[in-house]
């Protein structure tokens, strides 16, 4: 595993930044040789969070690390807080919004890896080159 770190600090990775927030993919198949499972911190700005979507060939889970969200899974919503974890299965519609003061932060895992790509080349993704993310006005340190 010499190409492949076993270790991932956020500064070690490119960031892509939405206006809604940022991206770290802390383990992707480039970065740890995974090819199981994709996993990174997602961070939405208060009152911010992405239309409902679909990833029709990934399972995806959400842990809450810190924050209050509104969490849309298919035909059912609810409130989400730190501790918590969603699961949505492949091809299931769903959506995520922060609804607290402060920024929501989420670990988020795809099973198979892919859709981080598919988020890198969205037209509103910007890159960010790793350890240069600027910071947010209500956040001391990047994700």
């Amino acid at each position: 595993m010499s190409d492949h770190e076993f270790f991932v600090e956020p500064d070690d990775v490119e960031s892509q930044l939405f206006e809604w927030g940022v991206l770290k993919w802390l383990s992707t198949p480039d970065s740890t040789g995974s090819e199981r499972f994709s996993a990174g911190v997602v961070r939405l700005e208060p009152g911010k969070g992405h239309d409902r979507h679909t990833h029709p060939d990934s399972d995806e889970i959400l842990f809450v690390i810190r924050g209050e969200g509104k969490q849309e899974v298919a035909d059912r919503t609810r409130e989400i807080n730190a501790g918590e974890m969603v699961f949505v299965p492949q091809g299931v519609e769903h959506g995520t919004i922060n609804t607290g003061w402060e920024p929501l932060l989420l670990l988020a895992v795809y099973a198979p890896p892919g859709p981080e790509e598919v988020l890198g080349n969205h037209p509103d993704c910007e890159i960010v080159p790793p350890g240069k993310l600027p910071l947010s006005e209500n956040v001391e340190e990047s994700p």
